[in-house]
């Protein structure tokens, strides 16, 4: 039997866990506070599901699953390789709630503002900030076209982030419906412009001339891709330039998420355009954000607006955007800083043949302290080494008095 975790899973201490909990705990606090509910959705799905949601690179990612009994045996017998799997996990919140809108429309408001907190699951090399099984923490609106739906999203993620007290953050903010007007504009064939948007996507991992030079490769037509380069030597690129090349009428609702953003935001947070923002799901139709950690150095939130996939389901396009916390990245700085999940300091309370006693004592310090009740064991020293190392400030005797470790 193998001790070790799945690779890409983690287990974790009571410390972590009870950080983990307090982060869920503040996110949905705030979430909650500002008028979104919370629902709950099974991780698994069905397979064709997940294989027609435009997940981008996800899709490649699905853990799937075997069908069971005679099913199996008959899809092995005939050779079917894509026939053996009829469901599979989640890759994201987002798929499982247009479902489940389709599913409960009829009993939900609208607008539906809705929370989820769970875990998701992609089949993806496992590195720092990134695992196979990982919390995502999501808002949503559904059935709201206006652009406040945006600047209310983004506004009420960023209040999340600041009650976590991470740091500083950028929110970055582009448009996919702008990016491909501007793409078009610069002569790219309309038809094409999905494959064009998969190179621009690279645009900060390998720069203006790899995107080019990728472009190149690909046929488009030389003039398109010289006029892109042209465009992207201006980098960074304002919306005022854009404007100049896709006209006014194309930028007027992304300038105003921005403005309106940047007010809400008044200078506890930065909110910039950047035309380089694609973000790799295929189900994004308009604007598309993310959040910046400046001590975690790359994303730690995402989201966008998608408004053509709970058509897929119920044959209508429903107006939907939503933003999610990438909660594991959210943890790693928090616990890189050291930081504790409870506002009262853990202490121990020993008892010997007086447990009733020590009880009531503890009873007494849990107005200051979160109280354990342990029996007093034979080697206290190696014992109270592993209560201080858990996070306990100290220990109570079985007489009631209170030892404080030493910082």
């Amino acid at each position: 039997m193998k001790i070790k975790s799945v690779k890409g899973t983690r287990d974790y201490l009571p410390r972590e866990a009870e950080l983990r909990e307090s982060i869920q705990q503040t996110i949905a606090e705030v979430y909650r506070g500002n008028g979104f509910s919370r629902v709950m959705t099974p991780a698994v799905e069905d397979i064709e599901n997940l294989d027609k949601s435009d997940g981008g690179d996800n899709l490649n990612l699905i853990f799937m699953i075997l069908k069971r009994g005679d099913k199996l045996q008959k899809a092995l017998s005939e050779g079917d390789e894509k026939g053996l799997c009829d469901m599979g996990l989640r890759y994201d919140l987002t798929l499982p709630l247009t479902r489940y809108f389709a599913a409960n429309r009829q009993s939900l408001p609208m607008p539906f503002k809705a929370i989820q907190m769970d875990k998701v699951y992609r089949a993806e090399n496992p590195q720092k900030g990134r695992l196979r099984e990982f919390m995502q923490c999501d808002i949503d609106v559904i059935g709201d076209s206006e652009p406040e739906c945006e600047i209310e999203l983004i506004a009420v993620t960023a209040k999340a982030l600041e009650a976590l007290d991470i740091g500083g953050f950028t929110v970055r903010i582009n448009d996919r419906a702008v990016l491909n007007a501007m793409l078009a504009a610069l002569g790219f064939p309309v038809e094409e412009l999905p494959t064009v948007c998969v190179s621009f996507d690279k645009l900060d991992k390998i720069g203006a001339q790899g995107v080019a030079a990728e472009l190149a490769e690909k046929g488009f037509d030389k003039s398109a891709v010289d006029k892109l380069s042209d465009v992207l030597a201006q980098l960074p690129l304002t919306l005022d330039k854009i404007t100049a090349i896709v006209g006014a009428e194309k930028t007027e609702r992304l300038a105003k998420i921005i403005s309106d953003s940047a007010a809400i935001a008044d200078g506890r947070y930065g909110v910039e355009f950047d035309i380089s923002l694609v973000r790799g799901q295929g189900y994004y139709t308009g604007t598309v954000f993310e959040v910046r950690s400046e001590n975690f150095g790359s994303s730690v939130a995402g989201g966008g607006r998608y408004d053509k996939l709970i058509g897929k389901f119920l044959g209508e396009d429903i107006p939907a955007c939503g933003f999610s916390i990438g909660f594991e990245r959210i943890f790693s700085i928090l616990s890189e800083q050291g930081r504790a999940a409870s506002s009262k300091e853990k202490l121990a309370a020993l008892y010997e043949d007086n447990f009733m006693e020590v009880r009531a004592r503890a009873e007494e310090l849990r107005e200051k302290y979160d109280v354990s009740i342990f029996k007093k064991p034979k080697k206290l020293g190696a014992f109270l080494n592993k209560l201080q190392a858990g996070g306990f400030v100290g220990f109570a005797y079985p007489d009631g008095n209170i030892k404080m470790f030493d910082n």
